[in-house]
């Protein structure tokens, strides 16, 4: 009877073995040429934005004091995530905190944004005020711990077993 079963085993080993291997499927390739679908929309119009911001000693945005919108939302969110990043220097590389009026001119034709910075006041400013990505950060990491502590807290379902 072992024999018997050995041999099975093996045949169907054999079997199993001799089966040709396939290919993983391939993902169809992209289609070629029309790509317009896939382009970002642009205004149509042109658009403006100003923002007046507070920067630090580090030459980062450490505030957004005031901002006059254009009439595309969506204009009006990139231009902010725009300024949050921004760090405003001198061509020496040097920083003067103070007070500085960005603005973003969109223009239809050539479909490019034009950034100016004007500086307002010289000081004036909290310099050691931390830039508005540090805050953002440390609220972002604050909020991950929370919810790894609360998702620690959550009980798992207990392995099912199976058979014994």
């Amino acid at each position: 009877m072992a024999a018997r079963l050995c041999s099975a085993l093996a045949l169907g080993l054999a079997l199993w073995s001799s089966v040709p291997a396939t290919a993983a499927p391939r993902p169809s390739p992209l289609p070629a040429g029309d790509l317009r679908k896939f382009r970002a929309v642009a205004p149509k119009q042109a658009q403006h934005t100003e923002f007046v911001v507070e920067v630090n000693q580090k030459g980062q945005v450490s505030k957004v004091r005031s901002g006059k919108h254009s009439h595309d939302k969506r204009f009006d969110a990139i231009t902010y995530g725009n300024v949050v990043q921004t760090f405003i220097r001198t061509r020496e590389g040097k920083s003067i905190p103070g007070l500085y009026l960005l603005s973003y001119d969109y223009d239809p034709a050539s479909l490019l944004v034009h950034r100016s910075v004007k500086q307002l006041q010289a000081g004036g400013v909290n310099a050691a005020a931390p830039g508005i990505v540090e805050v953002f950060g440390a609220i972002n990491r604050a909020s991950l711990e929370r919810m790894k502590k609360a998702l620690e807290k959550v009980p798992l379902p207990a392995a099912t077993r199976t058979g014994s």
